[in-house]
Parts: C-alpha cells; sequence; structure tokens
C-alpha cells in the first residue's frame, strides 16, 4: 500500500481544519479516531499514515507505569504525519506539573485522566486559562447515572469530554479493557453540546455497534488495539478499527 504524502506536525502545531468545538455529535462529516498508548516515533508514523486523527501519548514523570517524559513524547509528536495530531494524556492531578510539561511540549491537544475527586473542573480552567492555544479533553467516568452530571460540570470547559470505563477508587481513569453501560454514555451524547469520545474496551469488532448505539463524535482505543501481552500497538487491529469506525 503507498504511503499517502502529508507533511509533518512539529512542536506545537495543529490541524488547521479542526475548530476548536466540533458540530454536535449526530452532524458530524467522520468518525473522529483516537488510540493510545502510542510510545514511538515508528508507532506514530505508522499510526498517523494509518489516518488516525488523534495519536495519543501518555505524558508524566513516571509516577505511572508508561508515562513519557517530554523529550520522548516530543520525538513521537515529530514523527505524527498531518493532518493528525498529538494527544498528550496527563494522569497526574498535579496542575503546576501539567502545565510546565505542557509549556515545554506544547501539544495541540491536553488530555486529562485523573479522576474527578482529584481533578476538578475549576483546575481545568485554571490550566485553560494558563495555556492558551491548547485544546482540552476531559476523561468523565462511566460507573452509573451521576455519570451524566459529572459530563455536565465539563460542559462547555473542553473541546472533548471522553466517556471511559472505571474502576471506582482508581486515581486515574480509563485503561480498563471493558465496555460501560453504553445507554448512559448515549444520554450524555444527547444531553451535553461538547462534542463526545466514546472509550472503554472498544476495537474492530464493537466499535460499529458503539457507534450506532452511543451516536459519539468520536470513539478511542487503547487495550483492544494492543499486540497480545503487550503495550505496544497491533498496526492491523489499528487500522481495521480505524477503517470500521470511519465506515460504518
Amino acid at each position: 500500500m503507498r504511503r499517502r504524502k502529508s507533511r509533518r506536525l512539529g512542536r506545537g502545531a495543529s490541524r488547521p481544519d479542526l475548530p476548536s468545538h466540533l458540530p454536535s455529535q449526530s452532524r458530524c462529516r467522520t468518525m473522529l479516531t483516537q488510540i493510545y498508548e502510542v510510545a514511538t516515533p515508528a508507532e506514530a508514523e505508522a499510526i498517523s499514515a494509518i489516518g488516525v486523527d488523534h495519536v495519543g501519548v501518555l505524558v508524566g514523570d513516571g509516577a505511572f507505569p508508561r508515562e513519557l517524559p517530554v523529550s520522548e513524547a516530543a520525538a513521537v509528536m515529530e514523527a505524527i504525519r498531518g493532518p493528525s495530531v498529538l494527544s498528550a494524556l496527563f494522569l497526574s492531578p498535579d496542575v503546576a506539573m501539567i502545565e510546565r510539561m505542557a509549556r515545554e511540549l506544547r501539544p495541540p491537544i491536553v488530555h486529562l485522566g485523573a479522576s474527578n475527586e482529584l481533578l476538578a473542573p475549576d483546575h481545568v480552567s485554571a490550566l485553560r486559562r494558563s495555556l492558551p492555544g491548547v485544546r482540552f479533553m476531559r476523561s468523565v467516568p462511566v460507573t452509573g447515572p451521576e455519570a451524566l452530571q459529572v459530563a455536565r460540570a465539563y460542559d462547555g470547559i473542553v473541546e472533548w469530554i471522553l466517556l471511559d470505563s472505571h474502576r471506582v477508587g482508581d486515581p486515574q481513569i480509563g485503561a480498563q479493557g471493558v465496555t460501560h453501560d453504553w445507554s448512559i454514555s448515549r444520554t450524555i451524547v444527547e444531553t451535553v453540546r461538547t462534542p463526545v469520545i466514546l472509550a472503554g474496551g472498544l476495537g474492530p469488532d464493537n466499535v460499529k455497534e458503539a457507534i450506532r448505539s452511543v451516536q459519539p463524535a468520536g470513539v478511542d482505543s487503547k487495550t483492544k488495539t494492543d499486540s497480545e501481552g503487550t503495550h505496544s500497538k497491533d498496526l492491523v487491529k489499528v487500522q481495521a478499527f480505524n477503517r470500521a469506525a470511519k465506515n460504518g
């Protein structure tokens, strides 16, 4: 398969045709796709060449497993082929650390994945003020009907709300490899104005059903597009996921 020719997106670059707020979920022209955890420049180049919109990288100071320091995350970002862009996921609730590392890395998107008990809407608003020009994504745990209230608290504060599975008590949201109650996610999609990305146990085999059930603006995959028994990406699975999402 011939690789499409495209410019690379360097540090601080952003996707020019992607507005700060996407159209409402049901009217999005194409399904947005997002893949985590991309850990090497080679993975980033290959995944962006497949056509994945958001290339997700876990960034931090080593407090959580597999976090990349800024220097390694920057190398991954440099390898991304446009129009794909980097999404930098921070699991830490340390606002000062997030601000410092985001200023150094300058990612187009900052994705906040700390639990809601540790990182509140006021913290997110403060980060927005300190990082002008950066788009924000906030993970919301779908553990029951209370998720709707949490999602509403971030409606209009961030560019994307990501609905993910969560184990109560974990300091971070997601990476469980299991689905959650999609009927709750559908209610959130129908309620909030902010575009919703659906995550939680999604892979090539169930992403079409997830899209039909929830009608989100985008879909996210981590565990179900990993190579078996590892945290490296399986490019065949990534391509199948991306194709199913965008053609479904």
